[in-house]
C-alpha cells in the first residue's frame, strides 16, 4: 500500500485533507497522534475551508517540514514548490476552490464542514487528491533518500 493509498483511506475514515496526508507518514514522524491531529486540522478545506491551497498539498508541505527538519529555508521552499508543481501538473491546479468547481462541486466557504455521508464522498475529488499529494511527497522522500 502506498502512502497515497493510506492518505485516501485516512480521508475516507473522517480525517480532513491535510490530516489525511500527515497520518500517511505518521510512522516516520516523532509526533504524538493528538498533536498531528491538532496541528494539521486548520489546513483542511484549503485552510480553514477558505478554499485556498488544497489541504492535501498543505499537508504534504507541512509533513515535508517534519520529515526534513535540517533543511534550510531555501531547500524547504524548493521541496514545497516541487510538491505544488507536480500536483498542479497532474490535477490542473493546487487551489482547493478550483479543484472543487472543476469537479462540479460548489466551493462553499462557510466555516461549517459538511457531514461525511456517502453522497459527500461520491461527489468530491478529495480522496484522490490527497492520494496524489501523499504519493508526490513519498516520491520526493525516495528521491532524497528519506524512505
Amino acid at each position: 500500500m502506498t502512502r497515497g493509498d493510506k492518505a485516501k483511506n485516512n480521508f475516507l475514515s473522517g480525517y480532513n485533507c491535510s490530516q489525511a496526508v500527515a497520518f500517511a507518514f505518521a510512522d516516520l514522524l516523532d509526533v504524538p497522534e493528538e498533536t498531528l491531529k491538532a496541528v494539521f486540522l486548520p489546513m483542511g478545506g484549503g485552510m480553514g475551508r477558505l478554499r485556498q491551497t488544497c489541504g492535501g498539498v498543505s499537508g504534504a508541505a507541512m509533513t515535508a517540514g517534519l520529515l526534513f527538519p535540517g533543511l534550510s529555508k531555501n531547500e524547504m521552499y524548493a521541496i514545497v514548490q516541487e510538491i505544488a508543481r507536480r500536483f498542479a501538473a497532474k490535477n490542473g491546479s493546487y487551489n482547493c476552490g478550483e479543484l472543487l468547481t472543476g469537479a462540479g462541486v460548489k466551493a462553499e466557504t462557510s466555516p461549517h464542514a459538511e457531514a461525511r455521508t456517502p453522497e459527500y464522498y461520491k461527489k468530491r475529488p478529495c480522496p484522490d487528491l490527497v492520494k496524489d499529494a501523499a504519493d508526490i511527497l513519498e516520491q520526493i522522500c525516495k528521491e532524497r533518500g528519506r524512505i
